[in-house]
């Protein structure tokens, strides 16, 4: 059975960081583009960033761009989201996410299969 657990999220002040992992389990992970996703109460999920497991190339929405980095760690089955110079905007529910079958990254969140819980980001101004 796959299964994607978040962690790391929290209530922080506008400018702190926060690093948020995901650890995947219940498979070999192979072509696979795994994902952050965040989402606020009465709006649409938005993508965040990307990674391929097996590649590790990388893509980052232009909001987050200059601030986040999403990195995979093969070793250990999990990948990260490094959140910098966090903004209120920025104050969301954050879910990670396995899409099978991609040599590359994948922006489109119907496309991924697999998606943890979630984990609450709220950044107070």
């Amino acid at each position: 059975q796959v299964q994607l657990t978040e962690s790391g999220g929290g209530l922080v002040q506008a400018g702190d960081s926060l690093r948020l992992s995901c650890t995947a389990s219940g498979r070999p992970w192979g072509r696979y583009s795994m994902g952050w996703f965040r989402q606020i109460p009465g709006s649409e999920r938005e993508f965040v960033a990307a990674v391929n497991w097996i590649s590790g190339s990388s893509f980052l929405a232009d909001s987050v761009k200059d601030r986040f980095i999403i990195s995979r760690d093969n070793a250990n089955n999990m990948f990260h989201l490094q959140m910098n110079n966090l903004k209120p905007e920025d104050t969301a529910m954050y879910y990670c996410a396995a899409a099978s079958g991609y040599s590359g990254v994948v922006i489109t969140g119907r496309e991924y299969q697999y998606w943890g819980q979630g984990t609450q980001v709220t950044v107070a101004a």
